[in-house]
């Protein structure tokens, strides 16, 4: 069932008052027909974008070399585009040319995929679908508009485009369309780091993304992208229900929360090295030695690769370089406290949510792990105990060393702060400014600077 949402009534009365029409367009009109939530409300128009401008009160240009303005109503942002065609993509990302049309069927069909290419008539609720993607949502498919090989030549994002509504909206790639996407795969390396990063980061929000990844592959597409991924193929790996390395990595993304984008991204390339890292005993054992330094290392590659923030590069790196933990209940409390301290309170939450959704990769099941539950209880112990588990939590800092030992600044004096945490972690009764003063001196003296000449 189909409607017109209320808040676009009165901006449609504003243009039909004035001579034009207006229709809801793109992925409103799509999720709408196909029974789900609507959320962007994206609209098209015959009005040029000056008279857009002139007609509403509050107008941002957002876009309007391409026809496209954002207009404030009550509140609200809106983007309305003025109906155009797009020819003539000579780089196989952007139209050299854009020119506006009358007619919103062939605005409708500058589009990518047929259920992306209707539109709805504001204010009679009337369907506009030209290219019958309306049955394609009843048979579930995302097929090119016209020649698949014209729209992948024309835009190659629409190759990315293609694998994530169908993980979006879990549905299947039409034959022909998808064996044109395997052609065009190569064209994907012209288009920015930045439109590529955007779709992988949709579809690592969806529930089960590693469809997606199995399509990529599929498609040719993921040796574009993330040909570190393959190499994962046919590795063994220690897992109940993955035969190899890339499906554990796979999985692991599965077991992940959706919400968490930092996590998702950890569980898919934490073992990323272990193809690189392979190799065999003699006994016939197999042991991935390093692993979790050079897959922190790759993830970092990967990321930054992708522009994504160098806030989140950091923080997956981090994680991926200390998810190796073996946790036993053997370990002593300063074994706990230096755990911590290694990888920093505030990243326990996380990297214990990338154990879970690793342990997910190997069982595919979730389920609560006890040696994981009480390592989590004495992590809270640490935390309640308010115990010295970095430099700053010290009772002395460089200041102090400088001017009461005459230690200058320098790597020295980081070797003694760090000797004095080692200290506190393993008898937290040490943290006192004399006590550490007098172990500090004397571990300079002695380890660093030789005995005082007399």
């Amino acid at each position: 069932m189909v409607h017109v949402p209320g808040p676009l009534k009165p901006i449609a009365a504003i243009l039909q008052n004035a001579g034009y029409r207006c229709y809801l367009v793109g992925g409103a009109v799509r999720d709408m027909v196909a029974g789900r939530r609507v959320t962007d409300l994206d609209l098209a128009t015959d009005a040029p974008p000056q008279t857009v401008m002139k007609l509403f009160r509050r107008v941002i240009p957002s876009g309007i070399e391409h026809g496209t303005v954002t207009i404030l109503f009550k509140g609200k942002p809106y983007e309305i585009t003025t109906f155009r065609t797009e020819r003539e993509y000579h780089d196989g990302r952007r139209p050299q040319q854009v020119e506006f049309t009358a007619s919103i069927e062939e605005d409708l069909g500058r589009r990518d995929f047929t259920v992306n290419g209707m539109a709805l008539e504001i204010p009679d609720a009337r369907l506009i679908d030209p290219f019958d993607g309306r049955s394609d949502i009843k048979r579930r498919l995302i097929r090119a508009i016209g020649d698949p090989e014209e729209r992948f030549s024309e835009d190659s994002l629409r190759l990315m485009r293609a694998v994530r509504f169908a993980l979006q909206l879990d549905f299947s790639i039409e034959p022909r369309t998808f064996s044109a996407m395997q052609r065009h795969a190569p064209g994907i390396t012209r288009v920015s780091a930045e439109r590529i990063r955007d779709e992988l980061t949709r579809m690592l929000a969806t529930p089960q993304p590693a469809d997606g990844f199995r399509l990529l592959r599929q498609a040719a597409l993921l040796e574009q992208v993330l040909p570190e991924l393959l190499e994962g193929i046919g590795v063994e790996q220690d897992s109940a229900v993955a035969p190899d390395v890339f499906e554990h990595l796979l999985l692991s993304v599965n077991g992940a929360a959706a919400e968490r984008l930092d996590i998702r991204w950890a569980a898919l390339l934490h073992d990323i090295a272990k193809p690189r890292c392979r190799a065999t005993l003699e006994n016939g054992a197999v042991h991935f030695h390093g692993h979790d330094e050079m897959s922190a290392q790759i993830a970092a590659d990967i990321l930054s690769r992708l522009r994504y923030p160098r806030r989140l590069v950091e923080h997956v790196a981090h994680l991926i370089r200390h998810h190796m933990f073996d946790y036993q209940r053997q370990w002593s409390d300063a074994a706990v406290r230096r755990f911590v301290a290694r990888v920093g309170i505030d990243k326990i939450d996380d990297l214990l949510l990338l154990r879970a959704a690793d342990t997910f990769g190997k069982t595919g099941r979730r389920r609560a792990d006890q040696q994981i539950s009480e390592l989590r209880r004495r992590i809270d112990v640490v935390q309640q105990e308010q115990h010295a588990i970095s430099i700053a939590d010290l009772a002395v800092n460089g200041s102090d060393l400088q001017h009461e030992i005459g230690i200058p600044p320098s790597r020295d004096m980081g070797t003694v702060l760090r000797f004095l945490l080692e200290t506190v972690l393993e008898d937290p009764a040490l943290n006192q400014r004399e006590r550490l003063l007098e172990i500090a001196e004397r571990f300079y003296r002695e380890r660093i600077a030789g005995p005082r000449q007399a």
